[in-house]
């Protein structure tokens, strides 16, 4: 299993992407990493890291010139930075010389350079990007996050059929509950694209319990959440800044009286496994779904946990064969 890593992607610097890859490494013997970036600075930057030298043979280095910036057009980027670490990522696929791409560099563009450079899966009208989302039981996967603002009918429904194939792999979920993200449960609510929506998922073999709120979403009695990209952005958005506000409010309490202090001592194991299960670095990355390849977009201020947590999530997907359960799924569902 070889798996490529955007080593230039992210807000931190490749030291952080490193010490990733070395985490998986040491997680998993049976991986190799591929870093993509300047084989210089690569070099030098490993040599830097203690433990290195323990996962020799397994680390390796596609020199890669060139970087996507965040301010850049994902589609002038792919146009003009052939050699960029994203291309050159899933040109590696491409040729069999990688199994996965992770990049937690510019989203718009590594989802252009998958679709560019691997196309699409059979059957699929749009790929879209999958995340975790952290509930009161098992996570839930809303699609789609960002990738397509402006849906149809048909796109919402091949989300809901990617991503519980998706869900039932990385959570062995035999049969996933599927909701559609609406401004009310009843079948009749929302705009036009969801009611069209909703009856497609209706007649469906999937496991559609119906139209869902906002706040059903984190219950824990879904597994698949579909929206169309400019909700499912936002939706991400807000929890990500909803958890983090929660956090830093319920610190600043426990700051305010020595009482507070005290009674923090006594639930602090409680404490930290509540901030575990609500950090999204422990859910790894997103996976690009639909492309004919596997790719996992990682968020720009990701932890080395999260860079390893991504990279073995695409190497589940890609020991479990994901795109096969996808296209296989498709071809039930959706007819000529």
């Amino acid at each position: 299993m070889k798996i490529a890593l955007d080593a230039m992607g992210g807000d931190q610097g490749p030291e952080l992407l490193i010490d990733g890859a070395l985490r998986a490494l040491r997680r998993n013997k049976e991986l190799s990493i591929v870093l993509l970036g300047p084989e210089d600075l690569l070099k030098e930057r490993i040599a830097q890291c203690v433990d290195s030298g323990n996962v020799a043979g397994r680390l390796l280095i596609e020199h890669a010139p060139e970087t996507v910036t965040m301010e850049e057009s994902p589609v002038e980027a792919i146009r003009k930075k052939k050699d960029s670490t994203i291309m050159r990522g899933f040109d590696l696929v491409k040729n069999g010389q990688a199994d996965a791409v992770v990049s937690a560099g510019h989203s718009g563009a590594t989802m252009a350079a998958a679709i560019r450079k691997l196309g699409r899966l059979e059957g699929v009208s749009r790929p879209g990007i999958a995340s975790l989302f952290p509930t009161r039981k098992t996570p839930v996967m809303l699609m789609d996050i960002g990738a397509n603002v402006d849906c149809r009918p048909q796109h919402l429904f091949q989300f809901a059929v990617m991503a519980s194939s998706c869900c039932a792999l990385l959570q062995n979920k035999k049969s996933p509950r599927v909701g559609l993200l609406s401004i009310g449960s009843e079948p009749g609510k929302g705009n036009a694209l969801i009611k069209e929506t909703h009856e497609l998922l209706r007649q469906s073999n999937l496991n559609f319990v119906g139209n869902v709120e906002g706040r059903d979403v984190y219950g824990g009695e879904l597994d698949v959440v579909v929206c169309d990209g400019f909700v499912g952005n936002i939706s991400l958005k807000i929890s990500e800044g909803l958890a983090e506000a929660a956090m830093q409010m319920l610190k600043d309490e426990i700051m305010k009286s020595l009482r507070a202090k005290i009674g923090y001592l006594l639930i602090r194991k409680a404490f930290t496994a509540f901030r575990k299960r609500v950090d999204y670095a422990e859910y790894g990355g997103a996976p690009l779904l639909g492309i004919n390849g596997i790719g996992i977009i990682c968020h720009g201020s990701s932890s080395s946990v999260a860079i390893c947590n991504a990279i073995g999530e695409a190497a589940k997907l890609v020991e479990n064969k994901v795109n096969d359960s996808i296209v296989k799924s498709l071809r039930q569902y959706i007819t000529a």
